[in-house]
């Protein structure tokens, strides 16, 4: 049957998009479904199983067997690269996905959906892993065999890696494969998960593009006491110390920082919010450049060409409220708070703190001796831990200890003016047109922080685009629309087609 999908394949013509469409759109979603379905949690799920079954996709599309290679370097923690060959005239670009998963309990799910089985309802794909990363994954591996299917010779080999442990768990697979095995994966550049498009009442609005991370940092925090019997209760209670810890780390508002890549971000959407929350856009990015109101122009220019080259894509229409942040050097505390109530966006300009994981006491009928919390931190590029160590401790108060798990991973930001980008930009033109590529800094962790501090390039992006303001990522009843899905599909095969051939 594959086999036939494949001949199928190869007698297509390239240009005949809607007619080959139907089938292609068919294999990708079989492959999606296996992915979805393939238990790949940390620490009992099988990672390898998952590479497995991709390599054997590939491998029954035609592929060579030296091209196709599982690597495990540990019991359930497999890694697939696979390798379409190209000319040699350019060096590789590689195209990175994780299968691992984070994990999911059928009884938080809504009745009928099944966190490891793909459901398709009402216009959706349900399924841990549908968004965060397997959509990509199986697109890549269906978008790798059509290129093959139409005899694409690229000046570039492609090179896809999915990989595990990106969730968590003790063997990353970006990590190990740069470590042990850098020839399977060294490239000019990569794409990667950590952006997407925007839906605003179901139209596409905006096409983000990740060009730099923040910084991933957990924190324990912890209260102790000598406990007794729960009898004779006392004031003294370390559960109690804790909540009242935690009370105080909700309460916490980091200082905003605005940055290399959250300078580009907000100025392309100056342009395209609406209302107060354009104003303090247009205060909130312009304000770190200290412009003076009778020479604005003068000062304005040679930032945004610092950011873009040339002259800025866009025109800034400035306002009086504007000019007057601007001389100030800041926006002021009511802007801020406008522009921070859109988590989104208060993600861009903050280190953010939450609590994530809580556990105390020993025995129901004894007094706790000890409670501890996980507040997951996410770091703004240059941000000092120990700074934030000390403001957590300072919300916790003086009963409740607080001490960071390790050091964040720092990474440099992608050029968000590069070649790479233009034609990110121009393809992204021809699926939706008008809808305008915006840089930003993903607030979530990915291993586009590794390849970048290893010399690889790395934008994140999938064509994949989702309502605004949904997050379902890691959470309850995960999902991507099966219109994007289909088109995030067709999105990456332009876009790898472009990059490989050296447009």
């Amino acid at each position: 049957m594959r086999r036939a999908l494949a001949a199928a394949l190869l007698a297509l013509p390239a240009c005949a998009v809607a007619t080959e469409a139907a089938p292609h759109d068919r294999f990708t979603r079989d492959i999606y479904r296996e992915l979805v379905e393939i238990r790949t949690v940390h620490p009992d799920g099988d990672n390898t199983a998952a590479a497995r079954a991709m390599a054997r996709r590939l491998l029954e599309a035609g592929f060579d067997a030296k091209d196709v290679e599982v690597v495990e370097p540990a019991p359930r923690k497999g890694n697939l690269v696979a390798r379409l060959r190209g000319t040699g005239e350019l060096r590789p670009l590689l195209l990175l996905a994780h299968i691992d998963v984070v994990e999911a309990r059928a009884e938080d799910w809504s009745d009928g959906l099944d966190p490891f089985r793909l459901t398709e309802k009402d216009g959706y794909y349900y399924g841990r892993g549908t968004l965060d990363d397997k959509a990509m994954a199986a697109i890549f591996v269906a978008n790798l065999a059509r290129l093959r299917a139409e005899g694409f010779r690229p000046k570039r080999d492609i090179v896809v890696a999915l990989t595990a442990d990106e969730e968590g768990g003790t063997h990353n697979g970006v990590a190990w494969l740069l470590r042990h095995r850098r020839e399977l994966v060294d490239a000019e550049f990569a794409l990667n998960e950590g952006g997407a498009g925007t839906l605003r009442d179901g139209k596409p609005w905006i096409h983000g593009v990740q060009v730099g991370e923040k910084m991933y940092l957990s924190f324990d925090l912890e209260a102790t006491h000598p406990g007794g019997h729960s009898s004779v209760p006392t004031r003294d209670n370390a559960i109690y110390d804790l909540a009242a810890a935690l009370s105080g780390v909700a309460r916490l508002e980091l200082p905003a920082r605005v940055g290399y890549v959250t300078r580009a971000h907000f100025m392309r959407l100056a342009n395209i919010e609406s209302g107060e929350l354009a104003d303090a856009i247009h205060c909130l990015y312009l304000s770190p450049l200290r412009a003076l109101s009778y020479d604005l122009e003068k000062n304005l220019n040679g930032p945004l060409r610092e950011i873009y080259g040339a002259e800025p894509p866009i025109r800034v229409g400035l306002r009086t409220g504007d000019i007057a942040a601007v001389a100030a050097g800041r926006a002021d505390d009511a802007q801020l708070r406008r522009v921070s109530s859109e988590p989104r966006y208060n993600a861009q300009l903050r280190t953010t703190c939450v609590a994530t994981k809580l556990e105390g006491g020993h025995a129901e009928n004894a007094l706790p001796q000890r409670a501890k919390a996980v507040v997951n931190c996410r770091l703004l590029p240059g941000e000092d831990p120990d700074f934030v160590l000390r403001e957590l401790q300072r919300a916790a108060g003086e009963r409740v200890r607080v001490k960071a798990r390790g050091a964040p991973r720092a990474s440099e930001a992608t050029d968000a003016r590069s070649p790479v980008m233009r034609t990110i930009e121009r393809v992204s033109e021809s699926m939706w047109p008008g809808v305008p590529v915006v840089p930003l800094m993903s607030a979530g962790a990915t291993d586009g922080s590794r390849l970048r501090n290893a010399g690889i390039p790395t934008y994140g992006v999938s064509g994949l685009f989702l309502e605004h303001g949904e997050v379902r990522i890691h959470g309850r009843d995960e999902r991507l629309a099966v219109k994007s899905f289909v088109e995030g599909t067709e999105f990456l095969h332009r876009l790898v087609k472009a990059l490989a051939a050296g447009d």
